[in-house]
């Protein structure tokens, strides 16, 4: 394979990209018609129609797929992405830096997609499609395959029509249940595929959840992969019911409502430690200790 034509770290204008290789000048997923590359991009601004692309981890890129109104549809751009491997094209991600002008990040592989609920641009909501890229050339852990693995529909049409409502449902609850799995997995890829508190890596265990509460989070916070938390079941269980929580720089706190004697049994000594949390996470873990304390610790 050739190697990149662009360099990490290196500021480009986006048109002198489009000038040499084609591909659309405007849209967030540009496909080259003559040369077997596909340019993405990303920036902050994107949040407003529903995007918003992360890092998961170091070597996980989560990208959202493209379509400001209604569902998003595996056609163009989204259909371009998501058989990229197949059709033999590359795929380049770049980052606006200042108007006009963008920075190369990395090139990446597909390995897997799901769908996510978020608001078009009037606000309605919508299932979004969720892209999992790795770096190029480089390997997942083994325990990440549980995790993975293309969904068996290829449009959002036939998700819904898995789960047609009943007459007592609305539109909405069904767009909600189906609309988790991209959120789930991003959840996974963030705490690297183990247990925040004790490593544990057994896929079929492990349990992620929020940590400020579905009920109690607005929509952008229920979607914020920083209020995600990835833990095996005995300490997802204390967690949820705020019978422990964790100060900023990962240590434990256990509530006075279960005596030591009893944390014990259960393997809970009091000394565990997070050692994956950052100031992304410190908003949502103020709010879980607030309601901690409000328990009576």
């Amino acid at each position: 394979m050739l190697p990149s034509p662009f360099i990490p770290g290196q500021r480009y204008q986006r048109s002198s990209i489009h000038d040499q290789f084609g591909g659309n000048r405007q849209g967030g997923i540009a496909p080259c018609a003559n040369f077997p590359y596909i340019f993405i991009f990303t920036k902050a601004g994107g949040a407003k129609h529903g995007y918003k692309d992360y890092w998961d981890n170091d070597k996980v890129f989560s990208y959202t797929g493209e379509g400001q109104s209604g569902d998003m549809r595996f056609v163009k751009g989204n259909l371009a992405l998501r058989d990229h491997l197949q059709a033999g094209k590359r795929v380049f991600l770049f980052k606006y830096v200042a108007s006009g002008f963008v920075e190369f990040e990395s090139e990446l592989e597909g390995f897997d997609y799901d769908y996510f609920e978020t608001p078009d641009t009037a606000g309605d909501m919508r299932l979004g499609i969720r892209f999992f890229f790795k770096r190029k050339g480089v390997q997942l852990p083994k325990q990440a395959e549980k995790y993975t693995g293309l969904q068996k529909f290829h449009d959002v049409a036939d998700l819904r029509k898995s789960v047609e409502p009943t007459l007592t449902e609305r539109r909405g609850l069904v767009t909600s249940r189906v609309g988790q799995g991209a959120y789930r997995k991003r959840i996974i890829h963030r705490w690297e595929y183990e247990c925040a508190v004790t490593g544990f890596t057994n896929p079929d265990i492990l349990i992620a959840s929020h940590i400020k509460p579905w009920k109690d989070s607005d929509h952008d916070e229920r979607l914020d992969v920083n209020n995600g938390i990835l833990l095996s079941p005995v300490y997802d269980a204390l967690f949820d019911r705020h019978f422990i929580s964790f100060e900023n720089t990962g240590q434990i706190i256990l509530s006075d409502e279960i005596e030591t004697a009893a944390y014990l049994k259960i393997g809970v000594t009091g000394k565990e430690r997070i050692k994956k949390f950052h100031e992304d996470n410190y908003y949502f873990l103020h709010h879980h200790r607030d309601v901690m304390q409000g328990k009576g610790v």
